[in-house]
C-alpha cells in the first residue's frame, strides 16, 4: 500500500476553503433586529422639504444725483502746512544715562507729601499710591517728567522738572506737591 502524502500547495487549498466556509457559515446569522429597525424607519412620516423662497423682482434704480457734485474729486484745495520753527538748542534736556529713582515711575498727582524727617538732614517723606511712604532729599528725583527736589519745607515740595516743549527741545518748569494732613 502506497501512502499519498499530500504537498504543501494542496494544504494551503484545503485550509482556505475551510476558512472560507466559515466565514460564509457566519454571514447567516439572525437578522431580525436590522429588519425590524429598517421597517421603523420606513413607515415614519416623511417631512416636507421646503419651498424655495419666491425672490423679489428687481427694481430699477435710476441715479438721479449726476448734477451733484462728484465725492471722489476733493473740494478743497490742501494749503501745505508752514514748516515748524527750528528748536533752538537751549542746553536743556533729562539725563538719558541717570538710573530713575522709585518714585519717577509715578505722577506727581498721585504721590502724596506726608511730613518730615530730621537726621543730620532734612528728609521729606511722600506717600506712593501703593501705600508705602518713601524717604526723599533735596536732590532726589520724582514725577514722570524728571522732577528734581529743589527745596523741602513744612507745606511743600518743590521740584524742578525737564518736560518736552516739541520739536524736540526741553524747557524747565517749576512745580509743587502740598503737604497733606495726615489723620
Amino acid at each position: 500500500m502506497k501512502t499519498i502524502h499530500p504537498s504543501s500547495n494542496t494544504l494551503l487549498k484545503l485550509a482556505l476553503s475551510l476558512i472560507l466556509v466559515c466565514l460564509l457559515a457566519a454571514c447567516d446569522q439572525d437578522k431580525t433586529d436590522l429588519n425590524a429597525y429598517i421597517a421603523q424607519v420606513k413607515s415614519q412620516q416623511k417631512a416636507d422639504i421646503e419651498p424655495i423662497p419666491v425672490m423679489k423682482p428687481y427694481e430699477k434704480f435710476t441715479y438721479a444725483a449726476s448734477n451733484l457734485r462728484d465725492p471722489f474729486v476733493p473740494t478743497v484745495i490742501d494749503v501745505p502746512l508752514p514748516a515748524p520753527e527750528p528748536v533752538i538748542d537751549n542746553g536743556i534736556r533729562p539725563d538719558e544715562n541717570r538710573r530713575k529713582e522709585v518714585l519717577e515711575f509715578f505722577d506727581l498727582s498721585q504721590l502724596q507729601y506726608v511730613g518730615t524727617l530730621e537726621q543730620d538732614q532734612v528728609w521729606a517723606l511722600v506717600r506712593a499710591p501703593d501705600g508705602v511712604i518713601h524717604r526723599v532729599q533735596t536732590g532726589s528725583y520724582m514725577g514722570q517728567n524728571n522732577g528734581k527736589i529743589m527745596e523741602i519745607s513744612d507745606s511743600k515740595l518743590v521740584l524742578k522738572e525737564i518736560v518736552p516743549q516739541g520739536g524736540g527741545g526741553y524747557i524747565e518748569r517749576e512745580t509743587s506737591v502740598p503737604a497733606v494732613e495726615v489723620n
